[in-house]
């Protein structure tokens, strides 16, 4: 995978990185796997905006994701490594030996032509989903289910990964991506390596432009309101606006707001890096 520098020929390339997309080996989705998206532009059932900055954006399609990978001990090959508009990592097209096709969250690494299994006792190889039970100490995961059969909702973003780092009993240690360490059934499975696309990070958009074609609209910065809009709005002139909060008043920057009554709390180890 690699980043591309444009050449400044235009204002709006003289910053722009793109992606590569060296991983990328078609542009054409899987047709019986794709499925309408409606488009709210952030307003409810009476048309009223009930989320600000969201509108516009360029149509898509959702592509329908395998997060469960129930389909055990039935092999399948890699068909083509995909660029998907609904999410930051690429998708791979999966050929399962009995004929069916299904869309999964691809791991770096994997290749056109590679046979990927899921099930309970199989290789810990890169792109097999496994329980937690029978994945070796220290491997690298993603994919990861928070209850079983739930499907994969922890470490789903590009470049994103855990590590299993112990077992005792019906538990399993994990370290997430955000540095939080907690505990998780062995019986919730995993996908083995770390999320494709890393490179995500390193891009440059370079134009307002490009946020509108994502849905984004202008985000208008809390101290240039009037204190009717937001605690920070108001003052003369160019005012600082006092202590960082959100709009409701709930403080920023290290104020944690995780409610100490939660009953996963018993669940955390480690609390996330701030």
């Amino acid at each position: 995978m690699s980043v591309r520098k444009l050449k400044p020929i235009t204002p709006g390339q003289r910053f722009r990185v793109v992606n590569g997309y060296d991983a990328i080996t078609t542009d054409k989705p899987e047709k019986s796997l794709l499925a309408p998206i409606k488009r709210t532009g952030g307003r409810n059932s009476q048309g009223k905006m009930t989320m600000r900055y969201k509108g516009g954006g360029h149509k898509r399609r959702y592509r329908i994701i395998d997060f469960k990978r129930n389909k055990a001990g039935v092999p399948a090959t890699v068909a083509s490594i995909e660029y998907d508009p609904n999410r930051t990592a690429f998708i791979a097209l999966l050929n399962y030996q009995d004929g069916e096709k299904r869309y999964i969250v691809a791991q770096s690494g994997l290749k056109v032509g590679q046979n990927i299994v899921s099930g309970d006792k199989v290789a810990p190889e890169i792109g097999n989903c496994m329980l937690l039970e029978g994945i070796p100490l220290g491997t690298i995961i993603s994919c990861i289910e928070l209850h079983p059969g739930q499907g994969a909702v922890l470490a789903r973003s590009a470049g994103a990964f855990a590590q299993l780092m112990a077992r005792d009993g019906k538990f399993a240690t994990i370290k997430l991506p955000s540095g939080e360490t907690r505990l998780i059934l062995v019986t919730c499975s995993a996908t083995i390596g770390a999320i494709s696309n890393s490179d995500h990070q390193l891009l440059v958009s370079g134009k307002a432009g490009r946020s509108r074609w994502l849905g984004r609209r202008p985000r208008t910065r809390p101290v240039v309101m009037n204190p009717v809009d937001h605690p920070m709005g108001g003052g003369e002139g160019k005012s600082s606006g006092g202590h960082p909060r959100s709009r409701n008043g709930i403080p920023a920057k290290g104020f944690r707001t995780r409610s100490k009554t939660k009953a996963s709390n018993k669940y955390i180890i480690e609390r996330r890096k701030k």
